[in-house]
């Protein structure tokens, strides 16, 4: 909407009286977002020289790099909770069902939520002025109603749309599909969600996909439920079929690496529960390759607790998903059984199953080395050194190990830890009973405290468990045995790292030793 010509034009900023300290952004920088009391001295200043809230509002969005929506609340020198509070009681006034509070309206300015078309037309009440010059977007500006006050002559709509009614003789059918096709426009049209925002929510989250092997499973759970609610609040909304495929897409992926969180600290009942709504949400999504991934990491608990048949079943499923054409996924798949079908003694299946694996691999494009949902290089020698490992294969599995620990950076989560302690596993076996303690050994404390879960603590016993049984007495042994008695994380009293007495009934009756 273009301005009167009879509103004066706010001067530079750089003739305005406002200084900044030392380190500060520069007069006139818009690289940065500035302090609150930046746009404080700009308004002052603008209402020392009679300029209008929106004369205001524009120095303070262009000098300190705001969104247009907070520079009209730092225009009026508010705070957020007390915006929120002015609109709470005007949409109480008016009958309309909004409650925004100031944790919505920050989200609102920050552009990571937009607002629906009713909250819309409080704001622009409440600050008098149009959607447009409020930052919203066509949609949301031809949606929402126009606010009393100066603007309401250039916001105004027509209080009846042209009659298409036909004339003459008619037939009063015309009409009916007429009004029904444009009441099904209406209705699709009310969205509260645009593809460009689902686009910024999932860079977001591929951000965290990205950081997930680094970071601890017990803080990274509390990370994922942070996406998963805002997710999920777009969800429960009305949405165009593409928007809720991919909200849906979007759900399936949080809520499986929050079934790995939950596995990795041993909370398995939580971890089943979660792996089961990611499967329905993939299912939800039609994505395919997605089916496929989330079921092939929910063969991940019953690999590491049992029973182990689960796992290759779900594997088998996953790889039968991805039948289509060669994809890392199906890569995956096909590593995931043949790791299963090792602990179960199947020598020939999982022979045959790894080697399927790389000729998958070969075919297809991995996706990012730090992407918990790719399959790169690395993790594929991570999938053989395990079933070469399980399969007593020393000599192929130490070649995987030293090729894949080449390839991990510092920070790399537990793969590498996994890798080294199947190196000792090899060495047990290789009846070098002592080396194997004091690698097994090393590689646990070197853990850290919040790295150190339950699958870990496991993978090391196995240690023990692949020495002769006349040897698992031996000092080297006991040991091993002492370091691992370390508290593992999740021991402690938060919710997402309790042990259910299911688990520990399972890792007994149902675990099978997996060497």
């Amino acid at each position: 909407m273009s301005r009167s010509s009879t509103v004066a034009t706010p001067q530079p900023l750089t003739t305005l009286d406002l200084s900044h300290g030392g380190g500060k952004p520069a007069m006139g920088s818009s690289s940065t977002e500035h302090r609150p009391s930046c746009a404080k001295r700009i308004r002052l200043d603008g209402e020392a020289r009679s300029w209008s809230i929106s004369q205001i509002a524009e120095a303070i969005r262009d000098h300190c790099s705001v969104s247009k929506l907070r520079a009209y609340r730092m225009a009026k020198g508010l705070t957020q909770q007390t915006v929120a509070e002015a609109l709470r009681h005007l949409a109480a006034h008016q009958g309309n069902g909004a409650r925004p509070d100031g944790i919505q309206l920050g989200r609102w300015e920050t552009r990571d939520v937009t607002p629906k078309p009713e909250t819309v037309r409080l704001l622009c009440q409440f600050y008098e002025c149009s959607p447009e010059e409020l930052g919203f977007d066509q949609f949301l500006v031809a949606h929402a109603q126009p606010s009393p006050g100066r603007h309401t002559q250039n916001l105004s709509l027509p209080s009846t749309l042209p009659s298409n009614r036909p004339s003459g003789n008619a037939s009063s059918a015309t009409h009916r599909l007429d009004a029904a096709r444009r009441r099904v426009n209406r209705t699709l049209a009310a969205s509260t969600v645009s593809p460009v925002q689902v686009d910024r929510l999932d860079a977001r989250i591929f951000g965290l996909r990205s950081e997930y092997a680094c970071t601890p499973p017990e803080p990274m759970v509390g990370l994922l439920l942070d996406y998963l609610e805002e997710v999920n609040e777009l969800a429960s909304e009305r949405q165009p079929a593409v928007i809720q495929v991919r909200l849906s897409e979007l759900t399936a992926v949080l809520s499986t690496l929050i079934a790995d969180s939950l596995m990795k600290l041993g909370n398995l009942v939580r971890a089943r529960a979660w792996y089961d709504t990611a499967q329905n949400a993939a299912d939800d999504s039609g994505n395919r390759q997605l089916r496929a991934r989330v079921r092939v990491q929910a063969a991940m608990l019953p690999f590491y607790y049992g029973p182990i048949e689960a796992a290759v079943t779900l594997a088998r499923e996953a790889r039968m998903l991805c039948r289509s054409r060669p994809c890392a996924t199906g890569a995956l798949a096909a590593a995931a059984e043949a790791r299963a079908l090792a602990r179960l003694g199947d020598v020939e299946g999982a022979t045959a199953a790894i080697r399927n694996a790389v000729v998958i691999f070969e075919q297809c494009e991995v996706g990012p080395e730090n992407d918990a949902f790719a399959f790169p290089e690395r993790r594929l020698l991570l999938y053989q050194s395990g079933t070469y490992t399980a399969l007593g294969l020393i000599s192929q599995a130490h070649k995987a190990q030293a090729h894949a620990l080449q390839l991990y950076p510092a920070q790399a989560g537990i793969d590498p830890t996994l890798l080294h302690l199947e190196k000792a596993i090899c060495l047990a076996r290789d009846r070098d009973p002592i080396e194997a303690c004091e690698l097994a050994g090393t590689t646990y404390l070197r853990v850290i405290p919040a790295h150190r879960t339950h699958i870990v603590e496991e993978r090391a016993r196995d240690v023990i468990q692949a020495l002769p049984p006349a040897i698992r007495r031996s000092r080297a042994a006991k040991e091993l045995g002492e370091i691992l008695t370390l508290p593992p994380a999740g021991s402690g009293s938060t919710p997402y790292a309790q042990r259910s007495q299911i688990h520990n009934n399972e890792s007994t009756s149902t675990n099978p030793r997996r060497l």
